[in-house]
């Protein structure tokens, strides 16, 4: 698990003025509310007074107040009023890590990192949502599952054929599978796109409402280690356009934001007989994802045997080892051993701004030669 990427919160309805949210992600929690005109706001779930949680309190005036002794927080994590000092100054000391949020795609998005604004990795950008010609419908959906898993699964072109009847089992070639799957890179991310042949027609229950020429094609690509892309292109006609968002609440357990596009069947009307399909095909990933050993992705690629087949999780992990080296990875050991009696945040790029702060950094692993040998299965 990652610091310094965009994280999806909540849907943008669950965030509200009346209620403060509470929300478990990367193992912390955050509390998730918006001000009285409207804007969302993601703080550190910690009170600095005496540790209330302020997700257990409500919201008054546009802040976010703990249960235990009515401290007020704004949404920049400025504490704002403390009831027992009366009219005395407030110390600087009082304040809780703010998160940049971005609202888009009926999701509230936070990045979870001190990265000052023209270094951090982007939000992805789904250029068709919202235009003429397309529909889209949105998917929350918990898995026991660690997230590269899941990620490294929407990346495999092979398991199709063997996890997925309900999609017709799309089948590559013998020679596809043999042979090194084409990749390209992009920003913060690698890609491919490739042809699937033709072969009898398994029916699924959209086959009768096809149109246009078959194309046959798909391809998967991620930006930074939760955001992942789908594109299947049935025919000249009919696509699906799928970004998944994923939110890593723990090593074990993720919670996916799944927003399905799509450029036919446009009528509302249409909607159910989409999603009972594209979700029932979720859970045929679900239920191999939630099988696996080890839970998490291998420290080293020596611990699994890897073919051709799988060059686009190689090229995930590759990114991965970049990121490691950066020292953005979460010691979820380190953290796990010390956090009952330390108080942890992730640190927000406030931090960058001022010292001074109550809350403790989030240990993470270290950066560097250390993060590469860690990759290599040395340190």
């Amino acid at each position: 698990m990652y610091i310094n990427f965009w994280y999806p919160i909540a849907r943008s309805e669950e965030i509200t003025a009346d209620k403060p949210l509470r929300v478990e992600l990367l193992t912390m929690l955050f509390v998730a509310f918006r001000d009285e005109a409207g804007g969302a706001h993601v703080l550190a779930d910690t009170c600095v007074h005496r540790g209330g949680s302020l997700s257990e309190g409500w919201v008054k005036g546009g802040r976010a107040v703990c249960p235990y002794h009515g401290w007020e927080y704004d949404g920049s994590g400025v504490c704002t009023k403390v009831p027992s000092l009366a009219n005395k100054k407030i110390p600087a000391r009082a304040k809780v890590d703010s998160y940049p949020v971005q609202e888009r795609y009926g999701i509230v998005f936070a990045f979870l990192g001190d990265l000052p604004e023209n270094e951090r990795p982007p939000l992805y950008d789904v250029e068709e949502y919202g235009t003429e010609g397309w529909k889209s419908q949105l998917y929350v959906y918990e898995a026991a599952c660690n997230y590269e898993r899941s990620v490294e699964n929407g990346l495999d072109p092979i398991h199709n054929e063997f996890v997925h009847p309900l999609q017709g089992a799309p089948t590559l070639s013998p020679e596809q599978q043999a042979s090194p799957v084409p990749m390209e890179d992009i920003p913060w991310g690698s890609k491919f796109y490739m042809h699937y042949p033709q072969k009898k027609e398994q029916l699924t229950k959209l086959t009768d409402v096809k149109s246009g020429e078959r194309v046959g094609s798909a391809g998967s690509w991620f930006q930074g280690p939760n955001q992942l892309v789908t594109w299947i292109d049935i025919s000249a006609e009919n696509s699906f356009h799928q970004y998944l968002f994923e939110a890593p609440v723990d090593e074990g357990r993720t919670r996916i934001f799944f927003l399905n596009m799509r450029n036919w069947l446009l009528e509302d009307e249409y909607d159910m007989r989409i999603e009972k399909p594209t979700l029932d095909i979720v859970q045929e990933d679900v239920a191999v994802l939630e099988s696996l050993r080890p839970v998490k992705t291998p420290p080293n690629n020596t611990k699994e045997i890897l073919v051709p087949g799988d060059t686009v999780v190689l090229k995930y992990r590759e990114w991965l080892a970049k990121w490691d080296a950066n020292g953005w990875r979460i010691d979820a050991a380190r953290l796990a051993a010390e956090r009952q009696g330390v108080a942890f945040a992730i640190p927000s790029p406030g931090r960058r701004e001022s010292g001074n702060w109550v809350l403790d950094t989030i240990p993470l692993q270290p950066g560097g030669e250390q993060a590469i040998q860690r990759r290599a299965g040395g340190a």
